[in-house]
């Protein structure tokens, strides 16, 4: 069987879908950022990028120093503008990141108020870094983008709704800052529609990514509103089924909001790190997320929030073509899935009555599922491949250069695609071919359909499409014309998912990519066999093997570029983690390394695998080496009171360091302790009680303790403070090795038994 349209028209056609592509990948990019001269009532990076830089001029992790002169300068900001705020002084707690947590956070709250409100628009960003990371990205960028949206929207007409500008405290530490806004503030107590904002990189487009069930509604406003929407309800889907969590999972999980998460992600190794700075940040980026955020705002500022508020009864579908959101309500998902299987059904019954036999079609369709197993395999290969010979590449999602391993990735699919149809094209032909591929395409879109609806589309559309497209080819003349509108139609939609899933997923999960790309292959797989000679044996077959080996050529020196790309330097370092723990009970402190170290720096420090746990149980089994005692007090901890209720003592600790640690974690050893609780807040009380406490006060932290009987409570009582380098013994890290980021990075920890 040969394909009727060869040449030109089927290189001409896939030079069209090539173009398309770059248009639809190019759509969701950033915009360029926009000069400090812009409107005053429009968002201006240039604007923003000041802020950026004051709040990332060094780490500022709950309960620091720095994280002070962060909030004093937000606080100023406010009040330079005539913005009405406050500082809520509170304790949160929260069971989010494993275990119980508790912070003291200084929330700064702000409100603009609304003209006739229907009920209040919160803006959410965190204005707490990581341990030894600037934070400029995570979330200077958040913050700059509420500073500068306040600014644009008090410089324009007033809101018809009240909007609450929130900078949390603590969201790195345990999410403490959200918790104790949405549980013991009243500005919480009505709920209303949440705007969260954050990065985990230092470029790419702002995507909204997370929302509440049934979101039909806010997708509808966030769609018409905002100048350049990046959303697609897969990733919800996605992000629901991880175990990750921003300041968005209070709101979410509390009731009374609704909301939608924003962030931009490409660039993550900078992730937590020393060099999430302002320098490594993208202005268009931040002008991205600022843009769309005062689009946000003014549109939910002038909507019926009270409605909004509420969920609506099913989510809906969306994803970006060419600029645009394109939804459906999620009542559209199993119609739509239905009729890909019917239309892959009729293809293969129109086939068999006009060129084909019963069991040739189910050979294809056996053979069918190969390019989309090779493109999940050739993604985990490149990344398994590339951490054996490059271990520092196991330290991260994405290195730090992934532009040319994601292309590396993209060859390497397309090498299998290309492989697969040159070795069956001679026993099928390329629609019999296309069917058996697309079979399990329309089989996905009903598995996704029942299991995450927002996914159906990815499968579910370019098998109808390229479905109806066989049907027409097989039925009449207007087979090339019929192909290219299925491969445009996949096109537009699938690859601008495919440029986002990889900085999402990173290369380490880079199969869900892989996958996409395998399916806009097999969808354009009757262009492509127009390119090529018939399927004969000799020279010709040889010839048929061409794009597939120029495929892999792509692929390999891809590879070697990416390699090149990122080579270990100071501007991209390896990073190693490294504490410090002093056991002052027995007077022996040790290095302490969590994972490994492909650069061997610290193999000098740490010798030995350990289990660590019961004398820090902040750690857990590491690599370690004996390391000097200097003088490192470990926490005060004294009894302020004591009284038997109820057959029970009830004592009242102060806990204080001398030292200035900001982490403590208390860990019941003896005794059981039958309810705890800080500054008023009960502490959630298991089996064995343990408490990590972030931003310990500099006065000391007041616990309560209901102790079951009369019998002695032994605590294990570690506190940790900040900076290891001027440790005796510390080894300076040479170029191209950095500290790894962490919620306990870089911390001294001492570590002691009390008896109370």
């Amino acid at each position: 069987m040969t394909n009727r349209f060869k040449g030109p028209a089927s290189a001409l056609a896939l030079l069209v879908l090539a173009l398309l592509a770059w248009g639809a990948i190019a759509a969701v990019a950033p915009p360029a950022p926009a000069p400090a001269t812009a409107p005053a009532d429009t968002f201006s990076a240039e604007r923003a990028r000041v802020h950026q830089e004051r709040v990332s001029e060094k780490p500022h992790p709950t309960g620091s120093p720095a994280a002070a002169d962060v909030r004093r300068y937000i606080v100023d900001q406010l009040a330079s503008a005539g913005i009405d705020t406050r500082i809520q002084d509170a304790v949160g707690s929260t069971t989010a990141l494993g275990g119980a947590s508790s912070a003291r956070v200084q929330n700064v709250i702000a409100t603009l108020p609304g003209s006739d409100s229907s009920g209040t628009l919160f803006l959410v960003a965190h204005y707490d870094s990581a341990t030894i990371s600037h934070g400029a990205g995570d979330d200077g960028a958040g913050v700059a983008t509420l500073l500068e949206t306040a600014r644009a929207v008090r410089a324009g007409a007033a809101l018809r709704n009240d909007v609450v500008l929130l900078f949390t405290d603590a969201e790195e530490a345990c999410l403490c800052g959200a918790e104790a806004f949405v549980t013991q503030d009243g500005l919480a107590a009505k709920g209303g529609v949440v705007l969260n904002f954050e990065s985990r990189g230092s470029s790419g487009p702002s995507i909204m990514f997370e929302t509440n069930r049934g979101n039909s509604d806010l997708m509808s406003l966030y769609g018409a509103a905002v100048p350049s929407p990046v959303a697609t309800s897969f990733a919800v889907e996605v992000y629901r089924k991880l175990p990750n969590d921003t300041d968005f999972s209070p709101f979410r999980d509390a009731g009374g909001f609704t909301g939608l998460n924003s962030a931009y992600i490409d660039g993550s190794a900078t992730y937590h790190q020393p060099q999430d700075d302002a320098a490594h940040q993208s202005p268009a980026s931040l002008q991205h997320m600022g843009a769309n955020a005062l689009a946000m705002t003014r549109a939910f500022g002038a909507a019926d929030i009270a409605t909004l508020k509420e969920p609506t009864g099913a989510d809906a579908t969306y994803f970006p073509v060419l600029g645009r959101l394109v939804r459906y309500p999620g009542g559209f998902v199993w119609p739509i899935a239905l009729l890909a299987l019917l239309a892959v059904g009729a293809a293969a019954v129109v086939l068999r009555r006009e060129r084909t036999t019963t069991p040739r079609l189910v050979g294809c369709i056996a053979w069918g599922l190969v390019p989309f197993v090779g493109a999940a395999a050739v993604a985990l290969a490149i990344w398994k491949g590339l951490v054996l010979v490059q271990p520092e590449y196991g330290r991260f999602a994405d290195p730090w250069a992934p532009g040319w391993f994601r292309v590396a990735v993209v060859a390497l699919v397309l090498t299998v695609v290309l492989a697969w149809i040159t070795l069956l094209r001679g026993r099928f032909g390329v629609e019999e071919l296309t069917v058996g591929a697309l079979f399990w395409l329309a089989a996905l879109g009903a598995v996704l359909a029942a299991l995450a609806p927002g996914g159906s589309y990815l499968a579910a559309l370019p098998a109808l499409a390229g479905a109806l497209a066989v049907i027409v080819d097989v039925r009449t003349r207007w087979g090339l014309p019929a192909h290219l509108a299925a491969g445009a139609a996949t096109v537009a939609v699938l690859a601008p998912t495919v440029a986002l899933f990889f900085p999402a997923m990173g290369l380490r999960m880079a199969a869900p990519s892989a996958l996409l790309t395998a399916v806009i292959a097999v969808v354009l797989l009757p262009l492509v066999d127009g390119l090529f000679p018939a399927a004969t044996d000799g020279p010709r077959a040889t010839v048929r093997a061409i794009p597939a080996l120029s495929a892999a050529l792509v692929a390999v020196v891809a590879v070697c570029a990416g390699v090149a790309a990122n080579h270990p330097t100071a501007a991209h370092p390896t990073p190693v983690n490294m504490q410090y723990a002093l056991d002052a009970d027995a007077g022996r402190a040790y290095w302490v390394r969590s994972g490994d170290d492909p650069t061997g720096w610290s193999d000098a420090l740490v010798r030995t695998r350990a289990d660590l746990s019961a004398e820090f149980p902040m750690l857990d089994e590491e690599t370690v080496g004996d390391a000097p005692v200097p003088a490192l007090t470990p926490a005060d901890v004294q009894v302020v009171s004591e009284r038997v209720e109820n057959g029970d003592r009830v004592l009242q600790v102060r806990i204080h360091s001398t030292r200035g640690a900001r982490v403590l974690q208390l860990t019941q050893q003896e005794g059981v302790v039958r309810a705890a609780s800080v500054r008023g807040r009960d502490v959630p009380v298991g089996d064995r009680f343990s408490l990590l406490f972030h931003g310990l006060p500099e006065e000391g932290l007041d616990l309560s303790l209901t102790v079951r009987g009369t019998t002695k409570l032994r605590l294990r009582v570690e506190d940790a403070s900040d900076g290891i380098d001027a440790v005796p013994g510390f080894l300076r890290r040479p170029d191209g090795v950095d500290a790894q980021g962490d919620h306990t990075a870089e911390m001294a920890i001492v570590s002691r038994t009390v008896t109370l």
